[in-house]
């Protein structure tokens, strides 16, 4: 299919301008407790008034190019003052802190964990994540500890929730979708996340019960919004994994602001310690930017753009491996010949336009286009040797294979090359009948192109003998009659698939905060529809629809406890995306359908202070039932489907988190969860699904020294139960339902601030920074060997199979050095 070019499909965004002569105000006001202010008073001298809602959120247009005198009161509070002269159509945020006792003006940073989350909402402080660092930093790293997520590979950025796999999960910047490469099999490939954590200005999660705004996915919602910027700044960070820098500026005038991020990630640190010894470049590097430029008050145009490029060189040599028990000790010896070479490259760019017809109704055009060049090569040759390890203590020979039960070799080859170019063109509109009631639609067009070559073989030779294929069905009378058939590979996967998929979606819902006598009630209602076609070479053509309809109900009681209570329901649909389409084999099935699940989410809030400090328990029940569900299996991070709706399943579980302030001035919390999820596939019983993780808990703790605030510590901890991941990619799940062994990680950050925005120094090299910090990180402080999948080796005397780990990465050292200008 011919390309479109990306201003082409783009320029339906221009509209007409309108030039008020205004400016406007916005921000949030809290109390000396971080608590948001509601009914503020807020009156410009010259110009109009208005007050602020239950979060504490305002918005004032003020006349531009004259000075206007603003007064924020509130009964109880001092007033605070402050004097704005802005041109026409400049936007500033600007968050007054309201005192008891002192009158005083401060910004403070927004902390939206604060506010009563009626729909479902997890908010996350963008410095929290930019502070917490791991393995793979980002806004997933911080995903991991919360309940419901389940992450058990360090090196990835995907993640599982209730019993979802990678697939499942809506990702969203600035309301625009975006979309991560398709290729990738192990964490070790995985470069940057997209979400660039030095853009973020704001972070919510929900992990289930979400409304119709949000599009046609099964399991959770990560909603970004990045910032824009009211002054210049830089920000960098420097380790021995690599580096970042962002850089923000607003014009004079502020009708441009923009801010763009540059990161560069070498993960050698980390994968040289692993069990298998070679060459390895994994290199990964993106440029991000987000743009705005208001044109007036009436009319604002946004950019965001992004392009990634990553590479992953590997030349593997050898491999020990260790297991059974102290009684019978085993080890696995590989030897390898060949390499690997992975490279992904991503492009993606976004037009959004805002017209505010008035100040309750808003107008935007969205357009995006996402293209991905994705190629994955590699020839491995490995000779291994399966025996008895040497246990005498003192030995010189101790760990070492004395005695082989088993010896074969393996030969693996790929040469799989993607390209897809996915094109967007979204009207969205909000509509505020009233202060307490909004109305909310959209309508969607998307046009996915697909080219995909898939080339892999495996070849399996054991003592000599060439392993057929598990599934090989021929007569075989050996030792009576030789056998003479052809070597045929023990796996042989060969496509060209050349797939068009058309999608149409639209959704509109209702919102409504109101009063239930003297109790608070907010409720929400919509429904969404999605229709696709999916047409392709040598594919018959095939056209689906479906209609999903969501509601939330939430109610704060008018007790003494501040108490919140949440229902959500509703009909949740995922159309097949390609992977979706895509068998074992390799062919595309374009009759797959929607996989379908109704939800049920009941939730508690419940807010109250301990040592006159604000803490929050959130717990959470849900229910899953779902239909038409696509089988599909797990291996690192790759997912194979059966692209076959012959399914059913369920998932049911308990989640829960308690956060606060267990040090002064820090947030930290502490989360667990409970799931359980099975199948039944083509009626033949319920088994285990591959994300079922049953018990889940997450720690992430910060800290500092009483005498030294300076010094700050934050431990990150993870335990997670194993998931049904030891079989074979080819086995039947149900003869194969081991389980991995447990997931448990602890990763340590201590940092020594040396320049804070808060103080003043006499030192001039000091005043450069607004921010300055040193550090030192402990990735797997414990050094435990988690486990992704098990390699399966055949002993020749016994036949049995053992299953031998592929272990995750062991304990790492990094150094780090941040600072803000």
């Amino acid at each position: 299919m011919k390309r479109f070019h990306l201003t082409s499909v783009l320029c339906l965004l221009f509209g007409v301008l309108s030039f008020s002569q205004s400016a406007t105000i916005r921000g949030v006001i809290l109390d000396e407790a971080n608590q948001p202010v509601s009914n503020v008073n807020i009156k410009a001298n010259p110009g109009e008034g208005t007050t602020t809602n239950t979060n504490g959120f305002y918005e004032l247009k003020i006349p531009s190019d004259i000075e206007v005198v603003v007064l924020f009161t509130h009964i109880g509070h001092k007033s605070v003052q402050q004097k704005f002269k802005l041109e026409n159509g400049q936007e500033i945020e600007y968050n007054p802190v309201l005192k008891i006792e002192i009158e005083q003006i401060a910004e403070v940073v927004i902390n939206t964990n604060t506010r009563q989350s009626v729909d479902g909402v997890t908010t996350i402080s963008p410095e929290v994540i930019r502070t917490i660092k791991g393995a793979q930093p980002g806004v997933e790293n911080i995903l991991k500890t919360l309940p419901g997520v389940n992450i058990s590979n360090e090196l990835s950025t995907q993640y599982s929730v209730r019993g979802g796999n990678f697939d499942e999960n809506l990702v969203y910047v600035n309301e625009i979708e975006v979309y991560r490469p398709f290729l990738i099999r192990s964490g070790n490939q995985e470069g940057l996340s997209f979400v660039n954590t030095d853009l973020v200005q704001n972070v919510d999660f929900s992990a289930g019960g979400f409304q119709a705004k949000y599009g046609d996915k099964l399991s959770s919602v990560l909603d970004i919004t990045y910032r824009n910027p009211y002054e210049f700044g830089i920000r960098t960070d420097l380790s021995l994994l690599g580096g970042s820098i962002a850089a923000e500026t607003v014009s004079k005038n502020g009708k441009f602001s923009g801010i763009a991020g540059v990161r560069y990630r070498d993960n050698s640190l980390i994968l040289n310690n692993l069990e298998t010894e070679g060459n390895v470049e994994p290199v990964f590097a993106d440029a991000q930017t987000y743009l705005t430029y208001r044109f007036s008050d009436k009319f604002h145009l946004n950019f965001l753009g992004n392009i990634s490029l990553n590479r992953y060189k590997f030349q593997p040599e050898n491999r020990q491996t260790n297991f059974g028990t102290l009684e019978e000790p085993v080890a696995l010896l590989v030897f390898y010949d060949g390499q690997e070479d992975d490279r992904y490259q991503t492009y993606f760019g976004a037009f959004k336009a805002n017209y505010f017809l008035s100040d309750d109704l808003t107008l935007k055009l969205i357009g995006s286009a996402y293209h991905t060049l994705e190629q994955e090569y590699f020839d491995i040759f490995a000779q291994y040797r399966l025996g008895e390890v040497n246990s005498n203590i003192g030995d010189e020979d101790l760990g070492e294979v004395e005695f082989s039960e088993g010896i074969g070799s393996q030969l693996t080859h790929a040469r799989n090359d993607l390209d897809a170019f996915i094109v967007n063109v979204e009207h969205r509109g909000d509509y505020n009948i009233d202060d307490e009631s909004t109305v909310e639609w959209s309508v969607k067009y998307t046009h996915e192109d697909i080219r995909d070559r898939l080339v892999e073989y495996e070849v399996i030779d054991s003592a000599g003998f060439s392993i057929r294929p598990p599934n090989f069905t021929g007569p075989n009378f050996q030792p009576e009659i030789p056998f003479s058939g052809p070597i045929t590979a023990f796996e042989n996967i060969r496509a060209l698939n050349k797939v068009q998929i058309d999608r149409l979606q639209a959704f509109a819902q209702y919102s409504k905060r109101s009063t239930w006598g003297t109790n608070e009630v907010f409720y929400n209602a919509g429904v969404r529809a999605h229709s696709w076609t999916v047409n392709g070479d040598g594919i018959e053509s095939n056209s689906q629809i479906v209609v999903s309809p969501r509601a939330q109900f939430a109610i704060k009681p008018d007790w003494e406890k501040d108490m919140l209570f949440r229902i959500a329901s509703g009909l949740y649909y995922q159309p097949p995306f390609y992977r979706e389409l895509r068998d074992s084999s390799g062919v595309v099935q374009p009759k797959v359908k929607a996989q379908k699940s109704f939800h049920i989410v009941l939730g508690n809030e419940y807010s109250f202070e301990i040592w006159d400090r604000p803490f929050k328990l959130v717990s959470e029940a849900y229910y899953k039932n779902l239909t038409d569900v696509n089988p599909y299996t797990l291996e690192n991070v790759r997912i194979r489907y059966r692209a076959k709706n012959n399914a059913v399943a369920y998932a049911y579980g308990l989640d829960l988190r308690l956060n606060g302030e267990f040090v002064p001035g820090t947030e930290s919390w502490f989360s667990f969860g409970y799931l359980k999820t099975e199948e039944n596939i083509d009626n033949r019983g319920y088994i285990a699904r591959p994300t079922d993780q049953r018990l889940k808990f997450g720690v992430l703790f910060q800290d500092y020294v009483p005498n030294i605030p300076d010094l700050k510590m934050y431990l990150n901890l993870v335990y997670n139960t194993g998931v049904p991941g030891g079989s074979p990619s080819y086995a039947d799940p149900y003869d194969f339902q081991i389980r991995l062994r447990d997931y448990r990680r602890a990763d340590l950050g201590i940092s020594y601030v040396l320049v804070d925005s808060e103080k003043t120094y006499k030192s001039n090299w000091k005043n450069t920074f607004k921010d300055l910090s040193i550090g030192f990180e402990i990735y797997n402080m414990f050094n435990n060997q988690n486990t992704i999948t098990n390699t399966w080796v055949r002993d020749v005397y016994s036949k049995r199979q053992f299953a031998i780990p592929n272990f995750l990465t062991p304990r790492v050292f990094n150094l780090r050095l941040s600072a803000r200008f």
